[in-house]
């Protein structure tokens, strides 16, 4: 997530950003964004923690998460990114709670409480196998259909839960839009400036940057966190809470793998190569779904008018003001409306 603190990098990086989609998707036009401005009613860090959290046996994983809500409401299924953790909802799970939602906020493989249960499973963070974790879970839980929300990881691990399993999913929020990706797109070279904004991935596929991530975890995190977020104010406490789920001891493993199994460096495991052979086709999804963007998103990322076209069935996109790149945190009311709405599409 690329380091500036000003607008006009920021602009920069959201050309380079853009230049990244349009060579993913195959587009070479880019049309306007057809919603307008969304405002948010930013109540940020009202909420410091979760009730105690639980664990649960599913799939090759012991899962830790946290919830809330009337047990017997629709189900939210709610899903951080990197180098977040389940801390980027802890504002938006009161909303949806209050609202009559049972919400579900598990730690993916690899952080917090959640561990694997044997320690010969590869620790692998393909693209397939996050999205395979959170069908289990669900599984393991009972719950036959979710409105599910993301951002980051996150939202690439909805998108392909929608994509490949649509019964199992009732309604989605997706920040960023469509994250699906495949190993053979992510092959193709960029232009300069689109491959600078991946400066970590690069970084990673070295052992200089495993030993690098390793050692200065919380550092990198708070790194990413300023440059991916330049307008929030987040203080140590709220960093802090968020960075004691990187102390996972699977939590570096499962980071390096991910980004060096995009660019084909790293094997994925054999059982999630049907997964991944529908993914890379880029499969549209019919999930009734409200795409968002914070316009203060220092990460790279697609423009709206890049995927709107991937979602076939009903569909909105807000842009919500001021915003960076974990939005759930940084605007939880916007974030909760939008998952209470998509239910209504």
């Amino acid at each position: 997530m690329s380091p500036q603190f000003d607008h006009q990098r920021r602009r920069f990086f959201g050309i380079a950003a853009m230049t990244i989609a349009a060579a993913e998707f195959g587009v070479t036009t880019i049309a306007n964004a057809a919603s307008p401005m969304a405002s948010a009613a930013i109540k940020a860090g009202e909420h410091t923690s979760f009730a105690a959290l639980k664990q649960i046996k599913a799939g090759v994983l012991d899962v830790g998460y946290a919830e809330a809500g009337p047990a017997d409401g629709p189900v939210v299924l709610l899903v951080h990114g990197w180098p977040y953790d389940i801390y980027s909802y802890v504002d938006v799970a009161p909303i949806l709670a209050d609202a009559g939602y049972r919400v579900l906020i598990p730690y993916l493989r690899g952080y917090g409480t959640t561990r694997f249960l044997s320690s010969e499973t590869p620790r692998n963070g393909q693209q397939a196998a996050l999205a395979v974790d959170l069908i289990a879970f669900m599984d393991a839980l009972g719950v036959e259909k979710a409105i599910l929300g993301g951002y980051d990881w996150g939202a690439r691990t909805v998108n392909i839960m929608a994509a490949l399993w649509p019964d199992r999913c009732q309604a989605m929020v997706s920040v960023s839009g469509y994250l699906i990706g495949s190993q053979a797109a992510n092959s193709k070279p960029l232009p300069p400036a689109a491959e600078l904004s991946w400066w970590y991935q690069f970084y990673f596929a070295t052992e200089r940057g495993r030993l690098g991530y390793t050692a200065n975890t919380h550092d990198f995190a708070k790194l990413v966190w300023r440059t991916a977020s330049p307008t929030w104010a987040f203080d140590d406490a709220t960093f802090n809470r968020s960075a004691a789920a990187l102390d996972n001891p699977d939590h570096v493993d499962i980071t390096i793998h991910n980004y060096r199994w995009r660019l084909g460096l790293a094997e994925g495991e054999e059982k999630y190569d049907a997964f991944e052979r529908q993914l890379a086709t880029g499969p549209v999804i019919t999930t009734p779904t409200i795409t968002m963007e914070g316009d203060a998103n220092g990460a790279p990322h697609p423009q709206p008018s890049v995927y709107a076209k991937k979602f076939s069935g009903k569909y909105e996109h807000r842009d919500i003001a001021a915003i960076g790149h974990n939005l759930p945190q940084e605007a939880p009311e916007a974030f909760a409306q939008a998952i209470i709405d998509v239910a209504k599409l």
